[in-house]
């Protein structure tokens, strides 16, 4: 793109002679914006999902005004856009609900307005997915800006990572071994500053993600959010998609096959989290690009976990950054990447990679010392989950992970908060929790569910893991033996609407295998006595949401969104 006015997309909004083109120049003007700062400069929109009750994103605000010095000193004009939130700690019943609708959002704005290019700003859990799938299917020059880890938590003489030791001294709490005095210390411990959640949970899988599709500068997925080096990268990204406005680097350009292979693969070798797969799906099929459930199981075979780091690890993203962050990580497994794709600062993925080094070994391992010699995550299938089911085996028990219990079953959350710690339940540490009516449609929304907790009574016993099996999805954040993602779920009539307590349940990770131990006669006889649940909307976003969201093995996009077709640009003229 030669960068002349007559070349940029604004140009169609401010440049000529017509009625609409005075109209946006008085209007720019009434914005204070003569139209000499406009001419031949490219429009950069900077999507910001801060606001005042996402702690993860509470310092974009600061940071959207060095992305914005980044682009006026490239010579681009920044024009900074709120698009929706998506708080994981406050939204409820989960933002997951409410992924598309940001996705929508970031889509309409990016076709609507003068925008030549964008840049990205988001973190928290559903954010990265939702800004990155609609801007695939706007397909606009566009880099991402991660908002990057919390510092680590202390308390006690302890490292504490947010969410993973939440759920474990909240066990420890009703097992009876922690005071209320030294919770409430805890709960003022485990946070200390803006940004994402520092464990390898769902935040920074995500944005580890968009950086291997090569979506962000090398090295920014992994920068703690407060360190100097955020500002830096923040700025330097505002500089840089002035450069890809000009070389016309569509986001298309840059996330192909290659590259969400690629992103696959640092999922798995940062032992990330199990929404990943959901959210890549979803994110591929905006692209273009298939991506299957067998695209994670085939990877997981030959991808070792390299990245120690809660929950599945010892670490923390701080000391994952100091030992060299993503770049050092992909830098081990190069043999397994593609090297030779294009990312947004315009080289090659094998050149950014050249220079990385690892500086800490027990943080990232080295490929002949591996955390696990397989990925962390593995795709089931059975009579249970027809459609595929996910298991992070990595932070679950490798005594469970070959397994058959009775079932106990809860028909959905409310039934389970309110009997699982009822000491008549008859259930044991061999039992296998199951829980239904919280996937897509039956949540509404997939909850992150679908780490059971143990019952009380099993956990003065001593017990701290098992079996637990749902449609729900779980935080990045958690651990155990929890199986996810069942699909079809059972609000639509899966197999887990089937499930009768006391039937026996097969989980068997070598194998893939999740399998119901009841005959297919019986099974046919349970689903012709079934009776479909009531809807859960009458009306609004949750309607729209029912009629037209996905199952969980095809992203859970809705279905007019995922489906192809050419995109409508505005007539501006």
């Amino acid at each position: 793109m030669s960068g002349e006015p007559e070349a940029l997309r604004s140009s169609r909004w401010f440049e000529g002679e017509g009625l609409r083109a005075f109209s946006h120049r008085s209007r720019a003007r009434q914005l204070g914006i003569g139209a000499e700062e406009l001419a031949g400069k490219p429009v950069i929109g900077i999507l910001n999902t801060w606001s005042d009750i996402n702690p993860c994103h509470m310092h974009l605000r600061e940071r959207a005004q060095a992305v914005k010095r980044g682009v006026w000193e490239a010579g681009g004009y920044p024009v900074e856009m709120p698009v929706a939130t998506l708080s994981e700690t406050f939204q409820k019943p989960t933002p997951m609900l409410y992924r598309n609708l940001l996705a929508m959002d970031t889509e309409e704005i990016l076709r609507s307005y003068p925008f030549d290019g964008a840049v990205l700003m988001g973190g928290c859990d559903k954010s990265t997915p939702a800004l990155l799938m609609g801007a695939a299917s706007a397909d606009r020059p566009i880099i991402y800006v991660p908002a990057g880890p919390m510092l680590t938590g202390h308390w006690h003489g302890e490292t504490l990572g947010s969410g993973t030791d939440m759920w474990r001294y909240w066990d420890e709490k009703r097992a009876g071994t922690i005071s209320e005095a030294e919770w409430g210390t805890l709960e003022a411990a485990m946070a200390r500053s803006p940004g994402q959640c520092m464990t390898m949970g769902t935040a920074s899988t995500m944005t580890a993600v968009a950086e291997a599709l090569g979506l962000t500068l090398p090295g920014a997925s992994s920068i703690p959010a407060v360190d100097s080096a955020h500002h830096r990268m923040a700025a330097a990204s505002g500089s840089r998609i002035v450069g890809m406005v000009r070389e016309n680097l569509k986001m298309s350009k840059i996330a192909d096959r290659r590259a969400f292979l690629d992103a696959v693969t640092v999922v798995l070798a940062l032992g990330g989290s199990t929404n990943a797969v959901i959210h890549l799906v979803a994110m591929a099929g905006r692209c273009g690009v298939e991506l299957s459930l067998g695209d994670f199981d085939r990877l997981s075979r030959c991808t070792p976990v390299l990245a120690n780091i809660r929950p599945g690890g010892e670490y923390l993203m701080e000391d994952f950054y100091y030992a060299g962050g993503l770049p050092a990580l992909m830098a081990q497994i190069k043999d397994l990447l593609h090297l030779q794709r294009t990312t947004v600062n315009g080289r090659t993925l094998g050149e950014n990679l050249a220079e990385a080094a690892v500086h800490d070994g027990r943080v990232i391992r080295p490929r002949e010392n591996p955390l696990s010699e397989h990925g962390g995550l593995a795709i089931l299938h059975g009579n249970l989950a027809p459609d595929g089911a996910v298991i992070k085996h990595l932070a679950a028990s490798p005594h469970l992970l070959g397994h058959t219990g009775p079932a106990v079953v809860f028909e959905d959350y409310r039934d389970m908060q309110s009997r699982v710690n009822d000491p008549e339940l008859e259930v044991n540490a061999g039992s296998v929790l199951v829980l239904r009516h919280a996937g897509p449609q039956g949540g509404p929304g997939m909850p992150e569910y679908g780490m059971l907790p143990i019952p009380d009574k099993l956990l003065r016993e001593g017990v701290r893991d098992m079996v637990r099996i749902s449609d729900a999805r779980m935080s990045g954040t958690s651990y155990g033996t929890c199986v996810l993602h069942v699909a079809p779920e059972s609000f639509v009539g899966g197999p887990l609407a089937l499930v009768q307590n006391g039937d026996l349940i097969t989980l068997d990770v070598a194998q893939r295998r999740l399998h119901l131990e009841v005959t297919e006669d019986e099974l046919l006889r349970r689903k012709q006595a079934w009776t479909p649940p009531e809807k859960i909307f009458e009306r609004g976003y949750g309607a729209l949401y029912s009629e037209h969201i996905g199952q969980a093995d095809m992203g859970c996009d809705f279905d007019f969104l995922a489906r192809s077709g050419a995109a409508v640009e505005p007539d501006a003229g």
